[in-house]
């Protein structure tokens, strides 16, 4: 099995934590078992202004997960576009938007061109202080699977 690739190796059933995995760190091929991998979380920060638009299908966001939203000078309104969900199957993305935001400062949380947020080509408004909202792909749309307002 030395000389087998990763890809014909196969599948493991019902993990109990105790197996080992090999992790390359500072150059040494060390063991690591599954129950010490934890939830890492890629945060990202997002502030915006009025009439800015922002493309979450750029490679700045391709890790994120939880997206803090902040807002700077005049009220108005940005927009945020989400990724392609076909690109983007079983992502889920949280944004959490600051203590600056009112109904005068909004941001348009947007599904690309021919894609949907639960089933609509519509925007989540985005406008409250400490609002939140967390969208999931399938693969072809996407789904709000929590929010907070």
């Amino acid at each position: 099995m030395a000389n087998t690739k990763i890809s014909q190796l196969p599948i493991a059933t019902n993990p109990t934590g105790e197996e080992l995995i090999p992790v390359v760190q500072s150059g040494d091929t060390k063991q690591l078992k599954v129950s010490q991998v934890v939830n890492y979380i890629v945060t990202t920060s997002i502030t915006f202004q009025a009439n800015q638009t922002i493309n979450l299908s750029d490679s700045t966001y391709d890790n994120s997960e939880m997206i803090r939203l902040s807002w700077t000078g005049a009220t108005g309104t940005g927009i945020l576009n989400l990724p392609d969900a076909t690109q983007n199957v079983n992502r889920v993305m949280r944004f959490i938007s600051n203590g600056g935001f009112t109904n005068a400062t909004k941001v348009h949380l947007t599904p690309i061109l021919g894609q949907t947020i639960d089933g609509s080509t519509s925007f989540y408004n985005i406008n409250k202080e400490y609002e939140g909202i967390q969208v999931w792909s399938d693969g072809v749309q996407w789904f709000i699977i929590q929010k907070k307002a």
